[in-house]
């Protein structure tokens, strides 16, 4: 393993020797077939997955809430084939579109703006994620449960966990769980690693794998790479935000207010963009003197600047997806320099205790909505920007225990676990003369995103976009089980979340239609597992079981999960 840098990983020296005892512990009688840390949509398919088997599980959730991203603000389905994923996540697409099709009826607006399913209210992905939960007795879910990721929080021997110790958040008191096997579908990783499993953290350089945009990048977007891309490893952890639910609508519309903490320092740079029209697209590359000479006319008219590719209104502050009901998924701006993310200051986030992360969510939602409010009523921006910026707002029908915010932030990239395959730029990308990526024999879907990091450092002079802020196009490609196998001994563990890639290869992983699919493999893995080795799992008994799902392996235009030889022509292009 000396090929990995050291900074790469953490790891024990032997599993066989750790036998922890939980003293102190409450210790519940229940056991449970499989134990699955945070009721992410990953979390929720896997449970899912494993009750139509027959097997029983227990979700343990540190919020109040379940469903993730998807229940927080992420509505616009980040895949880029359509048909790529099936299995669970397509049944959690079709009932998405049902919910507005019985709702709203077959030809409503509403039913448009889902797009198919594919767009949707956090509080409907909320529904949806709460009926499958519903539907299967076998799966239960214990909420404000705290897992801190320290060793002595897991008891393991002969390389098995037994038991995992949490934190009722409204006891106070510990509650330990025994299980026959694990899953960790935490964004943040922390079961892998109280189970001493190597991880990831920060960038590999390009030198390592020869991966597109490893390292330090700094990109236009939409164009080619600038002056300053180094293309070394560091420890940099991209960018979170919260993806927000704004609207228009007057009748549904929460006033964006100061927050406690304003610091209108932070945002006077969008100032100066706002008034030249300054951004971080290819366009830029092509902007005249005479252009910028008319563009100072305009603004010294009090109008808008004119440059190509240039965002309008708040679409300079967040790039916004249109949802159903007037809502929109309102994400990072990734032609702006000053937009929802918050670089550099999450770095230490995977790593750290809940106690810094809470205040790290705080900081960054105060951050937002000073933001907004920036946009909204400084009085050094232009009259007519305000204007487009003060007709937005917080929808008042989402979130409205937590003041019309997103309950969950946007943790993009936490820990990636080192498995027995490192998922990488390449396996997303055409080779040879194939126009496709490589065939991983004993993939558990298809999926298809764009290799798609943000920043990992703010604004630095003379640079044309954030470091680290990248997209580079890719193929529809295969996932191997192998990247949620841990490279260590433990028998009953699998991370389908925070599972095994390089920064670049993660890029694309981490969208949530993957994250479905591979949760729905780990609880399917599971079930086939039982109280054998996950290491001596048959990949063909897990994959047939998988196709009597509906499960993809892997795609080609037109595909027909009804048809009678979709099994067997699936099993045959593996090969």
């Amino acid at each position: 393993m000396s090929h990995y840098p050291r900074r790469h990983f953490l790891k024990i020296t032997s599993l066989a020797s750790v036998g922890l005892a939980l003293s102190g512990a409450t210790r519940l009688a229940a056991t449970y077939d499989l134990i699955i840390l945070s009721a992410t949509p990953a979390g929720i398919m896997a449970a899912v997955a494993a009750a139509r088997l027959g097997k029983k599980s227990l979700i343990l959730e540190r919020t109040a809430y379940l469903g993730g991203l998807p229940a927080n603000g992420l509505g616009a389905t980040d895949i880029a084939t359509r048909g790529a994923t099936g299995g669970l996540f397509l049944e959690f697409v079709d009932r998405i579109k049902n919910y507005y099709i019985d709702t709203y009826g077959a030809d409503s607006q509403q039913v448009k703006d889902c797009s198919d399913g594919y767009h949707f209210e956090p509080s409907v992905a909320t529904k949806i994620f709460q009926d499958f939960i519903k539907e299967h007795p076998a799966i239960e879910v214990l909420t404000l449960r705290q897992f801190n990721f320290e060793p002595e929080n897991l008891s393991i021997r002969n390389n098995r966990i037994e038991s995992i110790r949490v934190i009722n958040r409204t006891t106070q008191k510990p509650e330990t769980y025994s299980g026959t096997f694990f899953i960790d579908a935490s964004y943040e990783g922390d079961l892998i690693a109280a189970a001493g499993v190597p991880f990831f953290l920060g960038r590999e350089g390009k030198s390592q794998y020869n991966e597109v945009g490893a390292g330090r990048v700094y990109k236009y977007w939409a164009g080619p790479e600038g002056e300053g891309s180094t293309y070394q490893e560091d420890n940099a952890i991209e960018s979170y935000n919260y993806r927000l639910c704004l609207t228009n609508n007057p009748a549904n519309r929460v006033t964006i207010q100061k927050p406690a903490h304003y610091n209108r320092d932070e945002f006077v740079s969008l100032i100066e963009d706002v008034k030249t029209g300054r951004h971080t697209g290819v366009q830029m590359q092509k902007l005249t003197p005479a252009q910028i000479d008319e563009n100072e006319k305009r603004v010294a008219a009090g109008q808008s600047p004119q440059v190509p590719g240039m965002p309008q209104g708040i679409a300079r502050l967040t790039n916004m997806v249109k949802l159903p009901n007037q809502k929109t998924d309102a994400n990072n701006q990734h032609l702006a320099f000053l937009s929802t993310d918050l670089p550099e200051e999450n770095w230490p986030y995977p790593t750290s205790g809940w106690q810094w992360r809470d205040q790290f969510a705080q900081r960054l939602r105060e951050y937002t909505e000073g933001l907004f409010y920036f946009a909204q009523n400084d009085s050094e921006l232009p009259e007519w920007f305000r204007k487009q910026c003060s007709e937005w707002g917080w929808a008042k029908d989402e979130y409205a225990d937590n003041g019309y915010f997103p309950r969950q932030l946007y943790v993009r990239e936490g820990r990636r676990m080192k498995g027995k395959y490192i998922f990488k730029a390449q396996d997303a990308q055409a080779v040879g003369s194939s126009g496709r990526p490589p065939l991983h024999s004993d993939s558990v879907t298809a999926s298809h995103y764009a290799l798609d990091s943000h920043a990992v450092r703010k604004r630095e002079a003379g640079r044309v976009h954030l470091d680290g802020f990248l997209s580079y196009p890719s193929q529809v490609y295969t996932v191997p089980f192998r990247v949620m196998v841990p490279d260590a001994p433990i028998e009953n563990l699998l991370c389908p979340v925070a599972a095994s890639a390089t920064h670049i290869g993660f890029s694309t992983l981490r969208m949530e239609p993957c994250w479905m699919a591979l949760g729905q493999a780990a609880g399917t893995a599971a079930a086939l597992t039982g109280s054998a080795s996950v290491h001596k799992l048959s990949i063909k008994a897990l994959q047939e079981s998988l196709l009597k799902q509906k499960a993809i392996l892997v795609y080609s235009p037109g595909i027909d999960v009804h048809a009678k030889d979709f099994a067997s022509k699936q099993l045959a292009s593996l090969k």
